[in-house]
């Protein structure tokens, strides 16, 4: 089985193409969490996580899934993890894997896919150039191959993780501090008269963060993961977050 998280649909691609590849079950953590979180492998089923890196860290939902999950039978079924990044993991891998480990499962191998930034809420942080964005896709499809190949013959030992400079000071100190103080949706805003009362910014929130009632409100109840989805899905960028990405692109995966 393959339990992933996505945004604006970097993972969830990776995931599919994991899925197909594997023939395994693809499980949406957000879905997952309304559950027991409590899973029994089929013979020779392998077990995979799949998530975007948010400030260096795996994102809180996906923390919070693994500390409530329960697999009755996952002692020697093949683990994997792979992570996607605009720029560099940092340790959230590690992170990760650290948390699975205290829940007796081992992870055997590991991969990140560098994909087009879709974070724009800080004054240094953009959407890629449409070269940007191709080339990054391009090289992710090839990595992506290679990584399935591992994943298919339960290559154990294999890690090929971008993680940056000074990992450790990104993960936990600026990560830590990003985490817990700026993944908020309380700095959302739509323009009302530039809306067009689609509905879309509240069909693709992957948590049901987004009420909408002609205009979009946000629920403000810890719910949202700053994934951007509801921003960058806008067909007429009625959505922004304070005042910076006014200025910003918009991007979601589309193969």
């Amino acid at each position: 089985m393959i339990f992933f998280f996505s945004g604006t649909g970097n993972t969830k691609w990776a995931a599919q193409e994991l899925a197909k590849a594997t023939g395994e079950r693809l499980l949406f953590i957000p879905d997952e969490l309304k559950t027991a979180c409590k899973y029994t492998l089929a013979d020779d089923e392998r077990i995979g996580f799949c998530f975007p890196v948010h400030g260096w860290q795996p994102p809180r939902i996906v923390r919070e899934f693994v500390s409530r999950l329960k697999i009755d039978n996952a002692s020697g079924h093949y683990t994997y993890i792979l992570c996607t990044c605009g720029d560099s993991t940092g340790l959230a891998v590690r992170m990760l894997t650290e948390q699975l480990e205290g829940k007796g499962i081992t992870v055997e191998s590991c991969q990140s896919l560098t994909m087009p930034e879709s974070y724009v809420c800080l004054p240094f942080m953009y959407t890629d150039t449409p070269e940007r964005e191709h080339a990054k896709k391009e090289q992710a499809r090839k990595d992506l191959d290679i990584y399935i190949k591992v994943v298919t013959e339960r290559q154990t030992g294999y890690s090929r993780l971008t993680l940056g400079l000074t990992p450790w000071t990104f993960t936990h100190v600026i990560g830590a501090y990003f985490n817990r103080y700026m993944i908020t949706d309380k700095k959302f805003t739509v323009d009302a008269d530039v809306c067009l009362h689609c509905g879309l910014c509240a069909e693709v929130c992957p948590v049901g963060d987004i009420v909408f009632d002609n205009t979009p409100e946000w629920k403000n109840d810890s719910s949202c993961t700053c994934c951007l989805s509801c921003y960058h899905h806008c067909p007429v960028h009625a959505i922004n977050y304070g005042t910076i990405t006014r200025r910003r692109g918009q991007y979601y995966f589309k193969p």
